[in-house]
């Protein structure tokens, strides 16, 4: 069993932070990555994707993006960065390694790979992501289906489904681009949407409304709803009329209390509007080569993209309770306590504003002062 003061799970956005900070105040860490290299979730994601939000607050600590970057940055630069990134910091993470349980052992904590090997740690640093797992819901006879059915998480580009009548289901951000995608390569495509959907544009007369919201959430929540919603109302539109409702509270007040960010608009709904991609409503099930709709529609498709979302299934590894992890079973806090002392949580803080990179390279400085604190106490 290999054993090190610090254990980093994870070489995505959130570990390098991590790991670069750890290396800064010469603190020795390991990193296990299940992937074959840094950032691997970042390199799977589909070809067009780029940042949502802006570049400024969306870099690591200590190291800016590049001037020449996009505002906006494309998934292969973004990887390129963080490859930078951990050379010039020494991290080398483990790769390979997927972790299979993390236990306490006395006064350690055991992370225990699924190859077999372990690692021992006083601290350890949990940074797998929110969507480490793909959410895959079963439908009533979708095993009848002759077309294709896929996961967001498998989706590259609209090469596989030109010619094809093609379903999105779901229209958070992954399914809302996806769909444009598609659009924007000639795919017949539809949309299901469920429930209630909270949407904003990723800029407005030039502004990023990452940065707005930034600058909203300074104000008392009754006035800066208030604004909210005001803002969704002149640039979102009557959205009903086109099959898709909008919640009654304002996007910022939905991540406040549930933790579920807007779509941010790249141009989706100009498609929805124009009657290019249509919008229909959830699933009742599934037949051969259609699918019946619950407003009683039923349509033939070749092929089913699943925007379903992901996961963070801490569970698969640890024994949650309630006072320290939400119904989404994600930490309350980015500091372990009680049973769960010498345990971190970073990129898992989904509850306020200004984008998960940026909550990263907030969050990271209040882990690595508690890890100072408690080796400073041994």
């Amino acid at each position: 069993m290999e054993a090190s003061p610090v254990i980093i799970i994870g070489a995505g956005p959130a570990g390098l932070a991590a790991a670069g900070q750890l290396s800064e105040r010469n603190i020795p860490f390991l990193v296990l990555e299940k992937g074959e290299g840094v950032a691997q979730c970042w390199r799977d994601h589909y070809d067009r994707l780029h940042l949502h939000t802006v570049k400024e607050l969306s870099h690591l600590p200590g190291e800016d993006f590049p001037e020449d970057y996009d505002r906006y940055v494309h998934k292969t630069d973004l990887v390129a960065y963080y490859e930078n990134y951990a050379k010039t910091r020494g991290i080398e993470p483990i790769f390979g390694k997927s972790v299979a349980s993390i236990e306490k052992d006395g006064s350690t904590w055991k992370v225990s790979c699924e190859d077999g090997s372990s690692y021992e740690g006083q601290q350890v640093i949990i940074c797998a992501g929110m969507n480490r797992i793909p959410f895959r819901p079963h439908f009533q006879n979708e095993e009848d289906f002759v077309g294709d059915i896929v996961h967001s998480h498998d989706y590259q580009n609209p090469g596989p489904f030109k010619g094809k009548r093609v379903l999105v289901v779901g229209m958070g951000n992954s399914g809302a681009e996806i769909a444009l995608d598609l659009c924007e390569k000639g795919v017949e495509t539809y949309i299901s949407v469920r429930g209630p959907v909270n949407i904003v544009p990723r800029e407005v007369l030039g502004n990023p409304t990452q940065v707005t919201a930034l600058k909203i959430g300074k104000l008392p929540h009754w006035l800066g709803d208030a604004l909210g919603l005001l803002v969704r109302k002149f640039t979102v539109g009557d959205l009903p009329k086109y099959g898709i409702e909008l919640p009654n509270i304002s996007p910022a007040r939905q991540l406040r209390e549930t933790g579920q960010t807007p779509v941010i608009d790249l141009g989706t709904l100009d498609y929805i509007r124009s009657g290019e991609l249509k919008v229909l409503p959830g699933i009742e099930h599934f037949s051969s080569t259609s699918i019946l709709f619950t407003n009683g529609e039923e349509l033939r498709f070749d092929a089913v993209i699943l925007a379903t979302g992901f996961r963070a299934a801490l569970s698969d590894w640890l024994t949650l309770n309630d006072e320290n992890f939400d119904s989404r079973e994600l930490p309350l806090s980015p500091v372990g306590t009680g049973e769960y002392e010498g345990l971190y949580f970073l990129g898992y803080n989904n509850y306020a504003p200004g984008g998960g990179l940026g909550i990263i390279r907030h969050d990271v400085h209040q882990i690595i002062a508690a890890i100072e604190k408690s080796m400073a106490a041994a």
